[in-house]
């Protein structure tokens, strides 16, 4: 997967072949949190529910004044007509080396590749950074499409956290 990144107003940008992660501003993650579009054309109409709850991760993280561009909540978009399928993004900046992710798709994006495009991109970028050595995730014990979306990107299975399944990827 080729990846090349750039700034809109300021905002990461990361795009391959086939997807564009397009940063969130905290003022857009507020309207996300509602349920709203952000002006986003969503391929089922609003944002799923994973993805309103990192906008409302981003918003508070920004009313805190904790919020660091580059380390919250990215749309998740198809390269050919920026129809947005869902969200990707961090669970905060990073800690000790270590980054967690989080993600969802539209009910009508699933079973086409789309999560694990998105998780690969946003990983490949971010472990390339030299404050990130380790990325996380975690699932539901039950949610095996996300599981294997996980597997797909290379993650691996480590200890269960607070009753889910959690997974890393390192670099090298």
């Amino acid at each position: 997967m080729t990846l090349r990144y750039s700034r809109e107003n300021g905002l990461l940008v990361l795009e391959s072949d086939r997807l564009v992660l397009r940063e969130q501003s905290p003022a857009a993650a507020a309207v996300l949190a509602e349920g709203g579009t952000a002006g986003l054309d969503w391929l089922d109409g609003t944002p799923g529910s994973g993805t309103q709850i990192a906008g409302k991760m981003v918003s508070m993280a920004a009313e805190a004044g904790a919020h660091l561009p580059g380390w919250g909540l990215f749309a998740i978009q198809r390269a050919t007509d920026g129809t947005t399928l869902g969200g990707i993004g961090f669970h905060g900046p990073p800690s000790d080396g270590a980054v967690e992710i989080g993600y969802d798709l539209t009910e009508s994006a699933r079973g086409a590749g789309w999560a694990t495009d998105a998780v690969t991109a946003l990983c490949r970028w971010t472990l390339g950074l030299p404050a990130v050595r380790t990325v996380l995730a975690t699932t539901d014990p039950g949610n095996l499409p996300s599981q294997q979306v996980l597997h797909r990107a290379g993650f691996s299975r480590i200890a269960d956290l607070d009753g889910l399944w959690a997974y890393e990827l390192t670099a090298g």
